[in-house]
Parts: structure tokens; sequence; C-alpha cells
């Protein structure tokens, strides 16, 4: 478990929380990656933010996103220093000649 993970989940024991179920979070995740999609579209893309929309935070939409991930892995047992490990090894094999 890395530290992040280690951190959130003393918290949540702190505080007597459970983790939501798996889907519940996946919800959670999916909401929270539109928030993050929105404020990049804003910022990079096509679409201009509306002239009374509160300032966006890209960086806080992001957090938002690896906090739920990590909520997500702390409730099925994964630990995402392996889990990221395994992905960008994944990555770096399929990719090597790619670009």
């Amino acid at each position: 478990m890395n530290a992040q993970q280690k951190t959130l989940d003393e918290f949540f024991k702190k505080k007597g929380w459970k983790y939501w179920h798996p889907l519940a979070q996946l919800a959670r995740l999916v909401e929270e990656v539109g928030e993050l999609a929105r404020v990049i579209n804003h910022r990079y893309g096509e679409k201009p933010k509306k002239p009374n929309e509160k300032k966006q935070d890209l960086e806080g939409e992001l957090g938002d996103v690896i906090y739920t991930a990590n909520c997500i892995a702390n409730a099925t047992g994964i630990d995402l220093d392996k889990a990221f490990e395994k992905s960008f090894n994944k990555v770096k094999e399929r990719d090597k000649n790619r670009y």
C-alpha cells in the first residue's frame, strides 16, 4: 500500500468511515473525471467557459480523481504502486518503438 493509500485508510479508520461499494465509487470516479474533462476542455479545448462560471481548479479536479482512485484501491485491496508499475511496464514494452 502506498503512502497516500495508508494516509487515507488511517483517516477513514479514525473517523469510523467505511469505503463505499466499488460500483458506487466507480460512479463517483466517472463524475470526477467529467469535472476534470470540463476544466481541461475550457482551458485547452474549443468550449469556452460561461461568463458566470466560477474559476476552475485543474489541480483540485485531478486531486479528486486521485483521491477516488485511492478509495477504490483501498476498498478492493489493490496496492496502487504495484498497479502503476504493472501498467507502466506494459506501456514501456508495448510502445518501446512506437513514438
